[in-house]
């Protein structure tokens, strides 16, 4: 037994001891930190998977409800065009079944002249030897022009 408690107090088995238990306590700590670091590397795989997964699956709905917003908007528009479009149709209606505005528009672009009132065309000067040189049309009344493309399609029909 002496040698036994000689050997069990003796500074080299001591230090053999020590550096054993200290070995096991290092070992033990570094596979709990290893598996703390696995155990968090797949919880936070698993996150990214779930966030890449919910942005994939949003992803085409929220494409067709900006597109959709973008055709209600283009939609919107037209329509308030159109309700504007409507008004000045309707205004513009008001002015023709008033007589005077409709008698004013009827001499202005057809040239017409009330009884007993002479009918002038003023045109700039030169405009009669330009339209000439175009065809002649500009200075001749409106009449005028309608019967010779009434004859020059007769013309066209019979050749």
């Amino acid at each position: 037994m002496a040698a036994k408690d000689r050997d069990r107090f003796s500074t080299a088995t001591r230090l053999r001891l020590l550096g054993e238990q200290t070995a096991a306590r290092v070992y033990r700590s570094q596979t709990r930190r290893q598996a703390r670091r696995s155990r968090l590397t797949g919880r936070a795989a698993l996150l990214a998977l779930v966030l890449c997964t919910m942005i994939v699956a949003l992803a085409y709905p929220m494409r067709q409800y900006v597109s959709q917003r973008a055709r209600i908007a283009d939609e919107e528009r037209e329509q308030r065009q159109a309700r504007e479009r409507v008004e000045q149709l309707r205004d513009l209606k008001a002015r023709w079944q008033d007589d005077a505005y409709a008698e004013q528009q009827i001499r202005l672009r057809l040239h017409y002249v009330m009884p007993g009132e002479t009918g002038y065309v003023v045109a700039e000067p030169g405009a009669a030897t330009r339209t000439r040189s175009e065809g002649g049309t500009a200075a001749r009344p409106w009449y005028a022009n309608l019967w010779d493309g009434v004859d020059r399609a007769d013309a066209a029909v019979r050749r």
